[in-house]
């Protein structure tokens, strides 16, 4: 088990858990919460091809993990009543891989690739001929005496899913006809979802409760259904019949997840930061043996939320902690030369000191 995977609030799943997510996952546009923007476009999209009778053109949904871009995936297919073939971009790593699964395609499938920025360079340069002229070019043979024979390949549309929109080839990127942004979601909206999922799984919670786990969810649905779920489990242990704010604010300390959403390695994080590098700039790698972390899963998994919500600034020689982090840990920031000013601008200013740029 990885690190990540110890994590409540982490968007890596179990099989378990993939398998109760699937059953909440709404199946029709008009159900699916939240993202109105991209919902409209999508709706305008798939009813134009319907009324054309054709697929409509290729998808790509990019935005951070957990906030429904396979669930849209398979939104699409219902809409079309198409059947749907997933997989992912780490599986596809040779133009085979890609041309076994595009010849089996029927007419109208939607092909969901997951992760597509992840796809090895040959399989990508065969998607591109794929997704603009429907066929693939198999090559037969080695050497000189290699022949490429051309494989026609029935109509079908393909959703491609990123969390790193900027690492596809912009050749790729342009053979999608739609790209949509999903944006994280607001506290009202996560509301909505847990009072339909709590439902659902016949949960009986209040709405004090509800909105206690929708306040820490940073934003994305599937931390907060895990959530829910967690604080169900500690109602029943606990012989409550009705997930309410006293069992959701008990069960989430338990589980040390604070009222801003930090878990246990966003603020082992920011006390490494204020305690032992005095608020920084410290190098990630230095940062990420200080808690005992990969500095993948840092920069991966805890910094991207750290510094969406103002606790931690990245500059060009490390990390460093804002104002806003010393506050959250209770600690008083340095007192330097124009600290004041940085301050009042939620940031500290940056020690001259590089020795722990790591």
């Amino acid at each position: 088990m990885t690190p990540e995977d110890e994590r409540v609030v982490d968007p890596g799943s179990t099989d378990e858990e993939r398998r109760i997510e699937a059953a909440l996952r709404p199946r029709r546009l008009a159900d699916f919460p939240g993202q109105g923007r991209v919902r409209d476009q999508l709706g305008l999209v798939i009813e134009a091809a319907r009324r054309r009778g054709a697929p409509p053109d290729h998808v790509l949904l990019s935005g951070p993990p957990g906030l429904g871009k396979t669930t849209l995936a398979m939104i699409i297919a219902g809409e079309l009543e198409q059947p749907i073939r997933i997989t992912s971009g780490p599986a596809i790593q040779h133009a085979g891989d890609l041309a076994a699964v595009l010849s089996s395609l029927a007419e109208g499938e939607v092909l969901f690739l997951d992760e597509i920025h992840r796809m090895s360079r040959p399989a990508e340069e065969m998607l591109y001929l794929a997704m603009e002229d429907f066929r693939v070019d198999v090559i037969v043979g080695k050497g000189p005496g290699a022949t490429a024979i051309p494989l026609e390949l029935p109509p079908f549309t393909v959703v491609g899913a990123t969390t790193r929109a900027g690492l596809l080839p912009a050749p790729l990127r342009d053979r999608f006809g739609f790209t949509g942004h999903l944006d994280f979601y607001s506290t009202a909206e996560l509301v909505t979802i847990l009072t339909r999922n709590a439902e659902l799984l016949e949960i009986e919670a209040d709405a004090e409760g509800v909105q206690q786990i929708a306040s820490r969810s940073r934003g994305t649905p599937r931390i907060a259904n895990r959530l829910l779920r967690r604080v169900r489990d500690w109602a029943q242990v606990h012989g409550r019949h009705v997930v309410d704010l006293a069992a959701a604010e008990a069960a989430l300390e338990l589980f040390d997840v604070d009222r801003q959403g930090l878990d246990r390695l966003d603020r082992a994080v920011l006390e490494a930061l204020c305690r032992r590098f005095a608020g920084g700039p410290v190098g990630l790698s230095t940062l990420a043996v200080a808690v005992g972390e990969e500095p993948d899963t840092v920069e991966t998994v805890a910094e991207p939320f750290l510094v969406r919500e103002g606790f931690m600034v990245r500059t060009p020689r490390g990390r460093a902690a804002s104002a806003l982090a010393w506050t959250h840990l209770g600690l008083t920031p340095p007192q330097v030369p124009g600290g004041v000013a940085h301050q009042a601008q939620g940031v500290l200013p940056i020690p001259t000191d590089t020795s722990r740029l790591g």
